[in-house]
């Protein structure tokens, strides 16, 4: 293939791709994230919810969500991740919709649990899809786009949400965007292909092409025989750690930052969803920036942990300087969740060029469950906080020293050829400096 079709064959994936799986991670992040805006519009009131009850609704999503990572990973991996996704899809969608209908507390436990097990599938399901389309070179970039969804849909469903709660109220706000995700559900069995020697709009020699690349950067890496071996690596453990603690910062930030909004002075709800879309533009910027160079320079770790301390630092200033000073505040919060979201991309990037595709999707499910734990933790830990200091000053505190283990976890995590060998039983092709 010469550089010109072979530069048209990279753009036709990425440019026939990355719209859908962005869209479709969207989606998912859509209404899990906006339940932010019903606790913060009226939803404890009119539910007779107490604090302390709000924010376990608030992170039992989690608490499903981290059940079921792994058997979505396998099922991915074995069968397809096409069909998993389009089911999710339709199931979250309904489940969000019935959100707005409930009259009771004991039926919104129900349906926030079981949002977080239809959901859990979904992030698995995506990263093990973009393993077998994009290489090497191009999958932290990949990875960014995917999880793109996550701040970009933040940033646009914070003021649509805060439009939509002083329109209608939070009833109509979960039921009209429940209805996106089942409509999109069939766009996406139209459109996706689980491999691409399915895709026909692929020619033959670019399927081959591929494929050869994909195979090729497995026979750098010793077969792993099962999820059991994988699981036991010492670099898998470390990174699960590493992310459970980093989900706590990011979503006791995402759930409770309207919360933390609202409680200046005068602040309406529609200013409340357009200055908490704030912190997600640069985030947008900064995924974008730190999965170019991570590809660039085929280095993982150096990607992760810089951000990581950043957000630590910033989230404890803002604890030092307390509830009289909410614009200084404000900003640090916002280079906090900017900071915070900048590395995904390369951190999951990490597990399919250390381990074997058989394991390597049910790895990064294991990584993720441990962050929906952490994120559980987060979401809860700091409304919990939030509502027995009567203040945000401790949340600060608590969300500043779990980034700040993460980054350190991150650190460690062995540069030498001998110890990566040594966690992953083969070779280490890429470098996790």
């Amino acid at each position: 293939m010469n550089n010109s079709n072979k530069g048209g064959f990279v753009a036709s994936r990425w440019l026939r791709l990355m719209p859908i799986v962005f869209v479709t991670y969207s989606l998912a992040y859509l209404d899990r994230a906006n339940y932010s805006f019903g606790a913060a519009a009226g939803m404890a009131k009119d539910l007779q919810i107490s604090a302390g009850m709000s924010s376990l609704l608030g992170a039992l999503f989690f608490l499903g969500y981290f059940f079921f990572q792994v058997p979505g990973a396998h099922y991915a991996e074995n069968k397809s991740a096409k069909k998993l996704v389009f089911g999710s899809l339709i199931l979250w969608g309904l489940l969000a919709t019935a959100t707005g209908i409930v009259d009771n507390v004991h039926v919104l436990i129900v349906i926030r649990f079981c949002l977080g097990v239809v959901e859990s599938a979904v992030m698995p399901a995506m990263l093990v899809f973009l393993s077998r389309w994009f290489t090497k070179k191009e999958r932290s970039r990949a990875n960014t786009f995917l999880i793109l969804g996550n701040p970009a849909t933040v940033l646009w469903m914070s003021i649509v949400s805060g439009y939509l709660v002083a329109a209608v109220g939070w009833r109509w706000m979960f039921i009209i965007e429940g209805l996106p995700p089942i409509i999109w559900a069939f766009f996406w069995w139209k459109l996706v292909n689980d491999k691409p020697a399915e895709a026909n709009w692929l020619t033959s020699q670019e399927k081959k092409e591929l494929e050869s690349a994909l195979h090729e950067e497995q026979k750098g890496l010793k077969p792993v025989k099962n999820y059991g071996e994988a699981f036991r690596s010492p670099l898998v453990i470390r990174l699960c750690l590493q992310y459970f603690f980093w989900s706590i910062g990011v979503y006791g930030f995402v759930m409770w930052l309207p919360s933390i909004i609202k409680v200046a002075p005068d602040m309406s709800m529609v200013a409340t969803g357009w200055l908490t879309s704030i912190p997600y533009v640069l985030a947008v910027i900064g995924m974008l920036t730190a999965s170019y160079f991570s590809d660039k320079m085929e280095n993982r770790k150096a990607f992760v942990w810089p951000f990581l301390m950043v957000g630590a630092v910033a989230f404890y200033a803002s604890y030092l300087l307390g509830a009289d000073h909410f614009w200084i505040s404000f900003i640090l919060l916002i280079i906090a969740g900017a900071a915070m979201y900048a590395p995904y991309g390369p951190f999951f990037a990490i597990m399919p060029e250390i381990l074997p595709r058989n394991v390597s999707g049910g790895a990064m499910a294991l990584i993720n469950s441990m962050g929906a734990l952490g994120s559980f933790a987060g979401s809860y830990i700091v409304g919990y906080l939030n509502s027995s200091t009567g203040g945000f000053g401790a949340s600060y505190l608590f969300m500043a020293g779990s980034l700040l283990l993460s980054a350190i976890l991150t650190i460690t995590v062995g540069r030498s050829r001998k110890a990566a060998e040594s966690s992953t039983g083969g070779k280490l092709e890429v470098s996790t400096r």
